[in-house]
């Protein structure tokens, strides 16, 4: 059976378009992280994954200015504090299938995705 989840934004246009470009049906267990905002086991999981909290940071999110203000980065650490601090600093969407995961929204991830969902 293969494992699939998706990590999103409701509210985020990009994430929808991507679940719908790549077919996310029932068999995805799905994750809204403004309802439910990642967790700091599912945060150190991702690291486990890309080897970099950096990596997982959405660059562009509005807030993260200010934030980086008030918690300036001084490591790789700093940035898992910021992604358990606000759920819009998380690179979008996140998608973990059968062990691997992709994150954001490149059209080469997305190609990606849909590979994997091939397989």
């Amino acid at each position: 059976m293969m494992q699939r989840k998706v990590y999103y934004l409701s509210t985020c246009d990009t994430s929808k378009r991507i679940m719908k470009e790549v077919g996310v049906d029932d068999s995805f267990e799905q994750q809204d992280i403004k309802f439910h905002p990642v967790t700091e086991e599912q945060v150190e999981h991702f690291y486990q994954q890309t080897g970099s909290y950096e990596e997982l940071i959405n660059k562009r999110a509005r807030k993260l200015k200010d934030a980086l203000a008030e918690h300036p980065v001084t490591g790789d650490a700093d940035y898992k504090k910021l992604l358990l601090l606000d759920y819009t600093f998380l690179k979008r969407p996140v998608f973990e299938i059968d062990g691997q995961l992709f994150v954001g929204n490149a059209k080469k991830t997305v190609e990606a995705i849909k590979e994997a969902l091939e397989r």
